[in-house]
């Protein structure tokens, strides 16, 4: 029984050559003797020959292709190949052939005389006539040729010549497109190839960063910078994205430069924020008082010294130490003028008896008082009215002396009491001396008489 043949035939273009030749193991019957896929057992010969596809099978080849015979199989080729016949040689056994590596073939199998089986191919032996871009070379192959190597190809100057097997391809670099058979510019920033900036050069692109951030190791996306690691304020840093921001310990504002502190001076803020004086300091300012004051506890206002409580005064212990707003005086032991005698605190009395206080007042009462300069008109700042009652008397107030100015005035707010209105501003420091008389008057027995209180009033410098 003969082993079934397959036969493949193979076509070939205009760039590239293909011969394919699959050689299948079969098995011969008869004395043992097995024959490889191509060749028949000649039981006269004892051989494997081999068979003649192109005769034997008929329209093997279709078309333009011709049959060649080979030991052990056939090729199917263009008939313009080879400018005479191929003449295969047939050895009366079959001989290790060697395949034509530019045709792609693999290793051949050699039947072993010992029973095992090797595959075995045919080789071209004469000398061929290449297709459109392939060259002959010396073993008989066909050799690819590399137009852009021998600068035989047809691209555009703006193109790159890419070799192929039997050809060349046209293209253009990276960065580029093919546009109506020329290579022109990719213009990546319009994509938006890059985060923040974009420039675009010929084939390529460069991204770069907007102040404040710092391009990453793709040369595409950005990250922001932390200008706050490298300490550029000279107080305070806070980071923000792409940017950053200074700040100030208190007391001190950004100078012009956004970097640096200048002292705040805040005593040029308002003339309030101290009672009396502001002195500034780097970052802070504390508030300063006249002699005879102190700093409150909220360190702005004033307030008085009472040196007279505190013992920081200079008077005798003859003298009495009377306090007034910013300051102290010493005041003397009372000593009536004649022909007053002194009846008691602070007053004397001129007898009626004495014919030389016909014409004087009855009584002479001291009183001192401090008064500020800041004080609102009008203002009562002393009262007085009479402690003896007589019965038709009536009594009217007024000041005698004293009131060159005209800073006050008398106030009557009963039949027996009246009160003392600062009516103007008064300044400071100064000492008013002011006589308030009581003048009592009794038609009914035909009598009329006055009492004095003098007081001596110590207008403070400063309004608080």
């Amino acid at each position: 029984m003969l082993c079934e043949r397959r036969g493949f035939r193979f076509r070939s273009s205009a760039r590239m050559l293909a011969a394919l030749v699959f050689i299948l193991l079969c098995v011969q019957p008869g004395h043992g003797q097995t024959c490889t896929e191509g060749f028949a057992y000649d039981r006269g010969s004892r051989q494997c020959l081999d068979v003649d596809e192109c005769r034997s099978m008929p329209d093997v080849c279709r078309g333009d292709m011709r049959c060649v015979n080979q030991n052990g199989g056939y090729l199917c080729l263009p008939r313009n190949l080879y400018n005479q016949p191929f003449r295969p040689e047939t050895p009366a056994l079959p001989e290790p052939l060697y395949p034509d590596t530019s045709l792609g073939f693999p290793e051949p199998f050699v039947p072993d005389p010992a029973g095992s089986v090797e595959a075995s191919y045919p080789r071209v032996r004469s000398t061929a006539q290449c297709i459109l871009g392939y060259s002959p070379a010396e073993d008989g192959s066909c050799h690819d040729i590399d137009e852009c190597e021998t600068n035989t190809h047809h691209c555009n100057p703006t193109q790159v010549c890419i070799n192929t097997e039997g050809g060349y391809t046209c293209s253009c670099v990276e960065g580029y497109w093919l546009i109506g058979g020329q290579c022109q510019d990719i213009d990546e920033c319009r994509y938006g190839y890059c985060q923040q900036l974009c420039a675009n050069v010929p084939g390529s692109y460069s991204c770069s960063c907007n102040t404040g951030f710092l391009l990453n190791t793709d040369s595409r996306t950005c990250q922001d910078v932390d200008e706050c690691e490298e300490e550029p304020c000279s107080h305070g840093c806070l980071n923000s994205y792409g940017s950053f921001m200074c700040n100030c310990d208190e007391g001190f504002e950004l100078a012009v430069d956004g970097i640096t502190c200048k002292d705040l001076n805040e005593c040029e803020f308002s003339d309030f924020l101290c009672q009396h004086n502001c002195a500034n300091t780097p970052g802070s300012f504390y508030c300063l008082c006249p002699p005879g004051y102190y700093v409150f506890e909220d360190g702005r206002s004033c307030e008085d010294i009472n040196e007279c409580d505190t013992g920081n005064n200079t008077c005798t212990t003859e003298q009495v130490c009377f306090n007034f707003q910013g300051g102290y005086t010493c005041l003397d032991p009372l000593q009536c003028q004649p022909p007053y005698i002194e009846v008691g605190d602070n007053q004397c009395m001129c007898s009626a008896e004495n014919p030389a206080c016909r014409d004087q007042p009855f009584t002479i009462l001291y009183r001192h008082m401090d008064l500020s300069p800041g004080r609102a008109v009008p203002a009562d700042i002393f009262q007085m009215q009479a402690t003896t009652r007589y019965p038709g008397a009536f009594y009217i107030f007024q000041i005698k002396s004293g009131n060159d100015g005209r800073e006050f005035y008398m106030r009557q707010t009963s039949n027996v009491s009246a009160t003392l209105v600062l009516s103007r501003p008064i300044s400071g420091p100064r000492e008013v001396v002011l006589d308030l008389e009581m003048v009592t008057v009794n038609n009914v027995i035909n009598f009329r008489g006055s009492s004095i209180i003098r007081v001596t009033i110590f207008v403070a410098e400063h309004k608080f």
